[in-house]
């Protein structure tokens, strides 16, 4: 998953000031121990983020999964709260194995779990129609993660001179 915000120091992320009015958050993460890191927003979020088996944190697999979960929930929000109302209720669930070998995700699935039992079949279908072409058209992580996208990394080096 690639954001559209670059890397920044620490310093430079964590002041209000840096982050553009209006613009994308800035995005950074912090050591906080062995394989233990904190996540940060500009906006004030923190997310823990950590190996498999440590309580309490998210992994970065899972965190990309998540990411892809509420996308697609938001995404969804406006037409299944047109014919659903405000208040509808959903789960998304995802799920997808790792390929350690390779260390990809080779597939995520997705699980929408709504009750529509207030709508007649064929309402139902058509409004699931709606959903999955929302979704396709404006569920940025979705069109990433399914179109790949080109990853770079720089390194910003204290050095004694």
């Amino acid at each position: 998953m690639v954001d559209d915000s670059t890397a920044t120091p620490a310093s430079a992320a964590g002041d209000p000031a840096h982050a553009a009015e209006g613009g994308p958050a800035t995005l950074w993460v912090e050591r906080t121990g062995t394989r233990r890191y904190t996540g940060h927003s500009s906006r004030g979020a923190e997310v823990l983020i950590g190996s498999e088996g440590m309580p309490g944190v998210f992994t970065p697999g899972e965190l990309l999964k998540i990411a892809l979960a509420a996308c697609s929930g938001m995404s969804s929000d406006l037409p299944l709260s047109r014919r659903l109302g405000d208040e509808y209720d959903a789960t998304i669930r995802v799920s997808g194995a790792a390929d350690r070998e390779n260390e990809v995700y080779p597939q995520l699935d997705e699980v929408f779990e709504l009750d529509m039992s207030e709508l007649d079949p064929a309402a139902r279908d058509r409004l699931l129609v709606t959903v999955q072409r929302a979704i396709d058209r404006v569920c940025t992580v979705g069109r990433t993660l399914k179109a790949g996208s080109k990853v770079t990394l720089s390194f910003d080096i204290d050095t004694v001179d």
